[in-house]
């Protein structure tokens, strides 16, 4: 016989966060090895302690910028998209199911203008790669390829190492020319 199952869509349900992501999931190795606790030292000169609107907590901008980089996401719009339903980026931001997350444009605006004269980005950067390495998470040893298959005419017993560079400027400049597509698409001013 068949059943239907009852719509629970709008039910009440308590739920703890924590359990609704795999233990093994790559954000809980990260979280639970990485300390960003250093980002608003490193960050408070460029904030007014007293004056405007409160500002969007730089911890949580940075780590959505870490989400967007580590699972190619190359647009805020799509970051912000993302991590409104996708649980794990929910929870290693520290929200819960019905927190608010903060508009693709003010992500944007604080990355283009707050920090802008300052080499804060490649600081922080730099001590999360250096946490990573002392924690043996990273070693800059691995090879990634993006698996397209092409037919080669290339000599299976010479193999060349190369070292390859992508700086975190490159993302960057990513997501701007991605701001500069969407406006463009409608109809706005540079």
């Amino acid at each position: 016989m068949l059943n239907s199952r009852p719509q629970t869509q709008s039910s009440l349900e308590f739920v703890c966060i924590d359990e609704l992501v795999p233990k093994d999931h790559l954000l809980r190795k990260i979280d639970k090895q990485i300390d960003f606790s250093f980002i608003h030292d490193l960050v408070k000169d460029l904030y007014c302690p007293d004056n405007g609107r409160p500002a969007l907590d730089p911890t949580l901008m940075f780590k959505l910028l870490l989400l967007g980089y580590l699972f190619g996401v190359r647009s805020e719009r799509q970051l912000i998209r993302e991590a409104q339903v996708n649980v794990a980026y929910r929870w290693f931001l520290g929200l819960g199911l019905t927190d608010k997350l903060p508009d693709a444009s003010t992500l944007s605006q604080n990355r283009r203008r707050r920090f802008n004269d300052s080499d804060v980005y490649q600081q922080i950067f730099d001590e999360i790669v250096l946490q990573a390495m002392r924690k043996k998470l990273v070693s800059g040893t691995v090879l990634y390829t993006d698996s397209t298959h092409i037919k080669a005419n290339a000599n299976k017993n010479k193999h060349l190492k190369v070292t390859v560079k992508e700086e975190r400027q490159a993302y960057f400049d990513q997501l701007d020319d991605d701001v500069k597509t969407e406006r463009a698409r409608l109809g706005k001013k540079p």
